[in-house]
């Protein structure tokens, strides 16, 4: 039930996090959501081995997932900002 909780975290953290960084993205909608879902399950991870235990839909939970997307998207861009150079 976990990883399942976490991709519609993804899902919901990668749209905020294509809300609060717009701008040029390739890809599109599609890839912000794909990489706000592995965003999603890396907050979670670190949010687990930091002592939390993240199997339910709270506000701390959605807010790591929000700043993993916020992470990972930041990371994506960048890259292809750089490979597109």
């Amino acid at each position: 039930m976990g990883i399942l909780l976490w991709i519609v975290f993804g899902i919901l953290a990668g749209s905020v996090a294509r809300l609060v960084m717009p701008g040029p993205s390739a890809g599109g909608v599609g890839v912000a959501v794909s990489l706000g879902v592995a965003g999603a399950v890396a907050g979670g991870l670190v949010g687990t081995l930091l002592g939390g235990t993240l199997a339910e839909f709270d506000f701390r939970s959605l807010l790591l997932a929000i700043i993993g997307s916020l992470g990972v998207l930041f990371s994506y861009r960048s890259y292809a900002m750089r490979a597109m150079a």
